[in-house]
């Protein structure tokens, strides 16, 4: 795109958001202000501005601008989904602290058409956006440096840079989404989080194969049915970089809330057997759910694939999220046990539930191996 198109699209958008918003005013006579929420300060919704706008250009540029989307009959059925469901993903967790606009169009709008109890935040909210919008491009550089670069050298695989970079950012959005829903006593946690292991699923699966869970990996590993390329060695760096995106996360939310952070653990009247029980399941659900949809030759769905590991977390979070917290996945185990440190957490929680969580991939892995083996009917 020139820049005097650049320019143009910004300012329909713009134009587009102020009449929206003065639109919404008049009907309800009423408007509402931009500006952090109670409690919280430029930086806190700085960073949400900055981390769920970079999201939202990030999964725009991987499923809709990348060169492989391009040219005719090139395209594919789920990126109005995957950058849809990055509104959800953030509006629940992000929403509380910024209002969740990601998007200067709307945070410009909603201030013009309050301008009467105040005016300003949308330039900050502005500045953040944008700085977010450019992470954005500088990281899909780097996880896709073959977009950028002439043939033949365009069609090469991605590196193992590549893709622990993807890992480690899939693994970053899901751990703060977790953290930003739970600590803002979100409605519906289980819904933006599935949200964003959904959207981060469909921008990076054709890099790494978007994993963003040790436990995921373990059992792609040990069913012997992911790409030749998954080895021991590759696994072992999957969930390095899994987990230092948890832990990062973790540290970022707790920022963003002043400190504040969560406990991980049984719940209020549960016990550590009923906790084990499900995890293991609901861990087992996701990983055989990710092995059939998204790496058995036989079962693999191009489109939907997504969508259906996504739901699991829906499904786990509402089925045990009262039990055991609905973690399901190593590296938000960790993530959260390692902020909590701060506030006097104990680490090791963390291990026994990423024991619990290893060993319902193993059983996914092993169930998977004879139900889609080669020659099974189903």
């Amino acid at each position: 795109m020139a820049w005097k198109e650049v320019g143009t699209y910004m300012a329909v958008q713009t134009l587009a958001g102020i009449v929206a918003a003065f639109s919404y005013a008049i009907l309800f006579w009423n408007a509402f202000n931009l500006g952090p929420s109670k409690g919280f300060g430029g930086m806190s919704a700085g960073l949400c501005e900055l981390l769920y706008t970079f999201m939202l250009v990030f999964v725009v540029l991987n499923v809709a601008a990348a060169r492989k989307y391009q040219g005719e009959g090139n395209g594919n059925q789920w990126y109005g989904l995957a950058i849809g469901f990055v509104v959800i993903a953030g509006a629940y967790g992000a929403g509380v602290v910024s209002g969740g606009c990601f998007n200067p169009a709307v945070a410009i709008g909603i201030d013009t058409s309050s301008a009467g109890l105040g005016f300003g935040w949308c330039i900050a909210y502005t500045f953040f956006e944008l700085v977010g919008a450019a992470l954005a491009v500088v990281l899909f550089k780097v996880v896709r440096p073959g977009d950028f670069m002439k043939p033949p050298q365009a069609n090469i695989a991605p590196s193992t840079a590549s893709k622990l970079v993807s890992e480690f950012l899939g693994t970053f959005m899901l751990v703060l989404t977790v953290g930003l829903n739970v600590l803002g006593k979100s409605p519906a946690g289980a819904f933006s989080i599935a949200a964003s292991l959904m959207c981060m699923i469909y921008a990076l699966g054709d890099i790494s194969g978007a994993h963003f869970n040790p436990a995921v990996t373990f059992a792609i590993l040990i069913s012997k049915m992911g790409p030749p390329e998954l080895n021991g060695k590759l696994a072992g760096l999957y969930m390095v970089a899994q987990a230092a995106g948890g832990i990062v996360a973790a540290f970022v939310y707790a920022l963003i809330y002043h400190g504040h952070t969560f406990a991980l653990g049984p719940q209020p009247g549960y016990k550590w057997g009923q906790v084990a029980v499900a995890e293991i399941i609901f861990t087992f659900v996701l990983c055989y759910v990710v092995l059939c949809t998204a790496v058995s030759e036989k079962t693999a769905s191009k489109n939907m694939f997504g969508l259906a590991i996504g739901s699991c977390v829906t499904v786990g979070g509402f089925a045990i999220g009262s039990i055991s917290g609905g973690s399901l996945n190593p590296a938000v185990s960790i993530g959260i046990a390692s902020s909590q440190i701060m506030n006097g957490g104990m680490f090791y929680k963390a291990l026994i539930y990423s024991a619990f969580e290893f060993a319902g991939a193993g059983i996914a892995a092993g169930i998977c191996s004879v139900t889609h083996k080669k020659g099974s009917a189903l």
